[in-house]
């Protein structure tokens, strides 16, 4: 949790500010090492020299739509805040019943005492966990790295 209450305008600013991943050929690695249920790789990601962020893709080794990545900013001297996950179809969040979605922080949620990113929306721009990360780059302006967009479906 932060102690830091960002209004919608500083979660905006660092949604819009140009970052680039540092450690693009980072290395996934097996959680928990001992009896592994799923796969996790995490990037260091710098916007200015003191604006850090990180992003990590996790991906269940049993059950491909279970998926997540998300990016967290990482303040000097304050606690760190996840500004947005990106989550595969395998389970419900409120309403949304087995579909991807996205949490990202807002103000509203921080106001009401709530996790940051705990509001939630449907998305139909990604099922997989590289679309999801395709995704995630666009909207919080990240570079450094590449990954396939997935193409949009013709017929849902």
């Amino acid at each position: 949790m932060s102690n830091h209450s960002y209004t919608d305008e500083e979660l905006d600013r660092l949604r819009s500010m140009s970052k680039r991943v540092m450690n693009p050929s980072a290395h996934w690695s097996d959680k928990p090492s001992a009896a592994p249920v799923y796969r996790q790789c995490n990037f260091q990601v710098l916007a200015q020299p003191e604006v850090r962020f990180a992003i990590y893709q996790r991906q269940s080794l049993r059950y491909q739509a279970d998926f997540s990545c998300g990016i967290r900013y990482l303040p000097l001297g304050a606690a760190p805040i996840m500004l947005a996950r990106y989550n595969g179809a395998s389970h419900v969040h409120g309403d949304i019943a087995y579909l991807p979605h996205i949490h990202a922080t807002t103000e509203e949620a921080l106001l009401a005492g709530l996790r940051p990113d705990a509001i939630a929306t449907v998305t139909d721009r990604y099922t997989t966990l590289e679309g999801a990360l395709a995704c995630l780059l666009h909207d919080y302006n990240v570079g450094g790295i590449s990954v396939r967009q997935e193409q949009p479906r013709l017929f849902p």
